[in-house]
């Protein structure tokens, strides 16, 4: 079966950088499972797939506007220290949760002087070419719960953790979403 819209794709991965620096792996782990066309993978990796096949391995570079996008130094603004609520010491390299008018979003404070932090609220892989060497492991048609849902089921919760923010109801099985 190809990889096609509404398809369960598990794949191992090895993401590397522009330097050949590995960033992420699924090496050691299960593979990454997503549903093909419900943009739960970068849009760029998601495209690569496309068509491919169960033990197809190929690599790609998928370019910064089609992976966590372009740097936005918009997104690099000064905060008063007093605004971070009940934190003792605020440093360069913490990450904190913002809600934004676009919904909730992480920032990571890059430095922190005279009583202001920088914060980024870029995504840190934003403006990176990233390359990924990909093996596919299975392509199965989605079921219609997940099609309802949005995502896989079948081992999701080894991907998401114990909890996948989702709000799936009774039988989901995708760990802890109801």
């Amino acid at each position: 079966m190809n990889i096609a819209k509404d398809c369960v794709v598990s794949f191992d991965y090895t993401l590397t950088d522009a330097e050949g620096q590995v960033l992420d792996t699924s090496q050691g782990s299960a593979p990454l499972s997503y549903l093909h066309g419900s943009n739960n993978i970068i849009p760029g990796l998601e495209k690569a797939l496309e068509g491919k096949k169960e033990g197809d391995s190929f690599t790609v570079t998928v370019p910064a506007a089609e992976a966590y996008g372009e740097r936005d130094e918009s997104l690099v603004i000064n905060v008063p220290l007093d605004r971070f609520q009940g934190v003792d010491v605020v440093e360069a390299g913490m990450q904190f949760q913002a809600d934004t008018a676009e919904g909730p979003r992480i920032v990571t404070v890059t430095r922190v002087a005279n009583g202001m932090a920088t914060i980024d609220a870029n995504h840190p892989l934003a403006g990176v070419d990233l390359t990924f060497a990909v093996t596919i492991r299975s392509v199965r048609p989605a079921t219609e719960e997940e099609l309802a849902h949005g995502h896989p089921h079948e081992d999701f919760d080894d991907a998401c953790g114990d909890d996948c923010g989702e709000d799936c109801g009774p039988g989901c099985g995708c760990g802890g979403c109801h």
